[in-house]
């Protein structure tokens, strides 16, 4: 009986100290709840404060809360789990708590980052100015955002990896066979950090920035954005090129926003030998007063060419942007040429024809005569005159011509009295023939 006493004793004991440390549970979690609430009004007092004079502590708050709130909720259970007794249960609550603790985290602290860099991003918008400083902050903006955010990702990934034991058993064999696996994951990976690498180098190097306007593949565009593997380049007719970053530092293109957005633009005409170019320059001075397109500050015309019976004629003008300087450039080969259509008509281009035979003789001249002046005025580079035939000895050496006959004489290897064939004794046998039987 005393056992049997002594045995409810202890559960009755231990029932109570269940009970207890579940009661210190759940104040400890009010607690830790009502700390969480306290923090979360302040922080709403403060925004609602500062919100009086600024405008971004409502941007923040939309962005922050509630991986705020998650992360207050987390850490409020830990807490009021720490006054429970350590059981294996107990412990598998607190590990998962932990994870979630760890990715709420990085949660909270990828919103905040990206509130300051949007908030840095509306300070130079390139709408709003014309800096190429502000372009180049935009574009670094943009590379530093995806590159912090993946970082903060990789940290929490392998902060919660860390937490397994068996992970961390595995740690150490994955750390001697680090040399290997990066050299193998260097391979396998080779285009992707490739491009990596390029996005920064494209961002820091300034050789392209959100808003230029290039021309590449043959394409006409504004860059629209730039991230750590690819380029979007919104082309003129609404489409999108995307490129590799690769592409950029690897093979040449056209920027025409390095250094400004102004431009020099030229349009060209083939025209007739008489063409008035005074006229032609009266003319687009008109053009240009009746125009905003134009700058104002550079504009001329000028012959840079006069081949195949036309005379290139080049206009050069300028403007602010490229879109004004296609416009105006359109403008000005309209106007010109509806001017030289109604008012020079000379300036159009002409095909001349001359029908005949441009070699008749002279009059008078005979046919002999004539070939000998055809002769004498055929003279070419390296024939018809000395001066010509000298030119041509010092290209071509003269190949002497060998005489048989000298040849024979002179070769101490033939045979005496005739050519090496014997022929003169065969012939004077033949002689000696004939004269014994005369």
């Amino acid at each position: 009986m005393d056992d049997l006493n002594g045995t409810d004793e202890l559960a009755v004991l231990a029932e109570l100290d269940g009970w207890t440390h579940f009661w210190t549970f759940l104040i400890a979690l009010g607690i830790s709840l009502l700390f969480g609430v306290i923090v979360l009004v302040i922080a709403r007092v403060i925004l609602a404060l500062i919100r009086r004079k600024k405008d971004w502590p409502e941007a923040l708050r939309k962005r922050a809360e509630w991986p705020f709130r998650v992360t207050i909720l987390l850490l409020s259970l830990m807490v009021a789990f720490v006054f429970f007794p350590v059981t294996e249960w107990v412990g598998e609550i607190i590990h998962w708590l932990g994870i979630g603790l760890i990715a709420s985290g990085a949660w909270l602290v990828c919103q905040i980052f990206l509130f300051m860099v949007d908030t840095g991003v509306k300070r130079y918008r390139i709408q709003e100015t014309d800096t190429v400083q502000a372009a180049r902050i935009r574009t670094q903006l943009q590379i530093v955002r995806r590159l912090v955010v993946a970082v903060i990702v990789v940290v929490a990934v392998g902060s919660i990896l860390v937490t397994f034991p068996s992970v961390r058993a595995v740690g150490a064999s994955v750390l001697a066979s680090a040399g290997i696996a990066s050299i193998v994951a260097g391979l396998a990976a080779q285009t992707v950090l490739g491009n990596v690498f390029a996005g920064v180098q494209l961002a820091f190097s300034d050789a392209i920035r959100v808003g230029d306007v290039v021309v590449v593949e043959g394409e006409w565009g504004r860059i629209n954005q730039i991230t750590l593997s690819y380029v979007v380049v919104d082309i003129w007719d609404q489409r999108s090129l995307v490129l590799p970053c690769t592409y950029f530092t690897s093979q040449p293109f056209e920027n025409w926003t390095k250094t400004g957005k102004a431009l020099l633009g030229t349009v060209e005409f083939d025209l007739d030998w008489r063409v008035s170019t005074t006229g032609m320059r009266k003319e687009l001075d008109k053009v240009l007063a009746e125009t905003d397109l134009w700058d104002g500050v550079a504009s001329g015309i000028q012959v840079t060419d006069a081949t195949g019976g036309y005379m290139r004629v080049r206009v050069l003008v300028s403007a602010e942007d490229s879109a004004k300087m296609w416009d105006l450039r359109c403008l000005i080969r309209e106007e010109l040429s509806e001017w030289m259509r109604d008012e020079d008509r000379d300036a159009l281009p002409l095909q001349r024809v001359l029908v005949g035979n441009t070699d008749d003789p002279e009059p008078g001249e005979a046919p002999a005569e004539r070939a000998q002046r055809v002769a004498q005025d055929r003279t070419g580079l390296f024939s018809g005159t000395p001066e010509a035939q000298a030119r041509a000895e010092a290209f071509t050496s003269k190949i002497e011509i060998v005489d048989p006959e000298r040849v024979r004489i002179t070769d101490p290897d033939a045979p005496k009295g005739g050519d090496p064939t014997g022929s003169e004794h065969r012939d004077g046998d033949a002689d000696g023939e004939g004269e014994g039987s005369r």
